[in-house]
């Protein structure tokens, strides 16, 4: 009998780990979850290396080696978490040539105090493609409105982006912008489009949480826990419109590549939802789900996968949004106040990732 997650996979969902170690790395337990629990990818980011290192595990031996090399925080940082990423790109080797490049992806992200760095964000992200040198990595940018210049101009190089920190609609039609400006670049530079690959990380959980406290506020709580859905099968709507292009078409046909729309931010932190909802809820063909271990072990368990739950749900999603309106809660607000919370939050954890770097390459001297 197919399990919950592999389901998902044949609907069309590509389950990405939002989570990676060295641990799971050498232990063989990141290569086990590929045939075990249909995973095809995997997501970092500052917080999740920051709870790697933390822990220690199989770091000791390169931060001492680093340490008697005089290496910087910021130097150990670079050299722990590429090879890392190195190190699972090869695990997942085989799922990215079987995908043709759509899977098979690893993802690590720029310094997140780049946020609003245009320039600083295009060096470091041709940096660590150049560092971990694996066609399957995936350099994460947010979607901030300098972000935006900085997509465009690693496309256009011919390097994979991840965009992350989407939370409007309105800045996802941004995003994908940026995406076919640089894809133009590259063709205009005759790069093989086919190579180049991206996804658009769609914030789903978080939204909900902030609506949900202003909800309250203003006196409707039987608003709750609907926002965040809607938001996200509207961004899937974007994708297909924006993909449907007689402009986008033409680069189709040139070789180029949709940017698939990832749904992150997965994990439910209101404890009164189902454990699975936004994954369950976010079915659709060429979606890619990013989850936290614990969302998609629920999902595995107990997880009911329709064949869709987004496509046939459009009207559905502008009735809840008109409702949220109409109460007084303002979804503009909210989703501008969480890019800036998102990247503040990042920032916090790279600082926490700097402090533990510095202290274990301290007590390796």
């Amino acid at each position: 009998m197919t399990n919950p997650l592999a389901q998902l996979a044949e609907n069309g969902v590509s389950i990405w780990l939002d989570d990676l170690s060295r641990s799971r790395i050498v232990s063989g337990g990141l290569k086990d979850l590929i045939a075990s629990r249909s995973v095809s990818g995997v997501t970092t980011n500052p917080t999740i290396f920051a709870g790697a290192l933390a822990k220690g595990e199989g770091y000791q031996a390169q931060v001492a080696e680093l340490a008697s090399a005089g290496a910087s925080a910021t130097e150990a940082i670079f050299e722990i978490t590429t090879k890392d990423v190195a190190d699972a790109c090869d695990i997942f080797a085989d799922v990215y040539h079987s995908s043709a490049g759509f899977d098979g992806r690893v993802s690590i992200e720029v310094e997140p105090g780049l946020a609003f760095d245009a320039a600083g964000t295009i060096a470091q992200a041709k940096e660590l493609f150049a560092k971990v040198n694996r066609e399957n990595v995936m350099i994460k940018i947010p979607a901030t409105k300098e972000g935006l210049a900085a997509i465009t101009a690693v496309i256009a190089e011919g390097i994979s982006v991840n965009v992350t920190l989407i939370f409007s609609l309105a800045r996802y039609r941004e995003v994908i912008a940026a995406y076919i400006e640089g894809v133009k670049q590259a063709q205009a530079k005759g790069l093989d489009l086919s190579k180049i690959h991206s996804v658009a990380s769609f914030f789903v959980s978080r939204v909900d949480t902030e609506i949900d406290k202003q909800l309250e506020s203003v006196g409707h709580p039987e608003l709750k826990s609907q926002a965040a859905l809607a938001n996200a099968r509207l961004a899937y709507e974007v994708f297909e419109q924006e993909f449907a292009s007689a402009d986008w078409s033409e680069l189709a046909a040139a070789g180029a590549n949709v940017q698939r729309p990832l749904m992150a931010s997965t994990g439910v932190k209101d404890p009164n939802l189902p454990d699975t909802l936004y994954v369950t809820e976010l079915v659709a063909p060429q979606l890619v789900n990013t989850m936290p271990e614990k969302t998609m072990e629920a999902v595995f368990d107990h997880g009911v996968v329709p064949n869709a739950s987004i496509t046939n749900n459009y009207e559905n999603a502008r009735e809840v949004l008109a409702a949220v309106a109409a109460a007084g809660v303002s979804l503009d607000q909210a989703t501008d106040l969480l890019e800036k919370e998102g990247v503040d939050k990042f920032i916090v954890s790279w600082n926490e990732l700097v402090q533990t770097v510095s202290t274990a390459l301290e007590g390796a001297k």
